[in-house]
């Protein structure tokens, strides 16, 4: 099945531009510089091989929902989410939440609530700060219309599977994911063997990379490559970027197969 990889942020945590920078990336007018906080959009057909013939009904898949989601889902022109997969519970990743309501409104109309995927540290999260939505004791009425499902090894959306995919961010155990020929790996600092076994084979890959100078919780770029190489994917894709790396300069001193994403980027996927 033929789908689509959008991301709709390559930022790191604070963004590019960052507050109070003057720094030659964070002034740059390539609209490449420009980054949000991390987060893609995976779409498709229902239908499969029989989708010329008679189209299916197209999904959206978003991994994380980052401050800027409203922002990132106007600019995509999403009209509906099936579900949401959430990668850990940092701010980054999840305090958008609470922009999938008026999405949720219909889509509960429809097929009910959406589920959103976490691990149980991850819903843990979710549930404290988004207790007006998640407690049984929540009388919001326009609460969203949404589901906490653990995450499995396995999740199957409509079609398409999602592959857990576990990774470490520093000392903390957080989640990537594997969706037919592609796999969206963000924060990550170390990846385990058992992890690249369930990488084989993959043809685009999507690895974050921070900066050239070490961090204690994320990749650098140079660590972000061998990393690729090591999979060996068709085409890689960078993200989760920080100001540090500038688009059309780092690019070009990177090989064609293995580039900075930037936002509003899509790529077709084998699903």
């Amino acid at each position: 099945m033929e789908g689509k990889l959008t991301f709709l942020g390559s930022g790191t945590s604070m963004g590019v531009p960052s507050l109070g920078c003057a720094c030659k990336v964070c002034t740059s007018t390539d609209p490449h510089d420009r980054r949000l906080r991390p987060s893609v959009l995976v779409t498709w057909r229902e239908g499969g091989a029989d989708v010329e013939r008679e189209p299916g009904k197209e999904r959206a898949v978003v991994i994380d929902t980052g401050p800027d989601f409203r922002m990132q889902a106007l600019r995509a022109n999403l009209k509906r989410v099936d579900a949401v997969f959430y990668t850990h519970g940092h701010a980054d990743h999840m305090l958008g939440m609470d922009d999938l309501r008026p999405l949720s409104f219909a889509a509960s109309r429809e097929s009910g609530p959406i589920p959103l995927y976490a691990s149980p540290p991850t819903i843990e999260i979710l549930e404290k700060i988004f207790d007006y939505t998640f407690s049984p004791a929540a009388t919001y009425i326009n609460r969203a219309r949404v589901k906490l499902e653990p995450l499995a090894e396995h999740n199957p959306v409509h079609g398409v599977d999602f592959w857990r995919v576990p990774v470490r961010h520093g000392e903390q155990a957080i989640d990537g994911f594997r969706f037919g020929g592609a796999a969206y790996l963000t924060d990550v600092s170390a990846i385990p063997d058992a992890s690249f076994a369930l990488l084989e084979g993959v043809e685009v890959l999507v690895l974050s990379a921070l900066r050239h100078t070490p961090h204690p919780s994320h990749a650098t770029l140079e660590q972000a490559l061998a990393w690729a190489q090591r999979i060996g994917a068709r085409q890689t894709w960078f993200t989760h970027i920080a100001h540090d790396l500038g688009h059309e300069e780092t690019n070009a001193r990177l090989p064609a197969n293995a580039q900075l994403a930037y936002d509003g980027l899509s790529v077709p996927v084998t699903l």
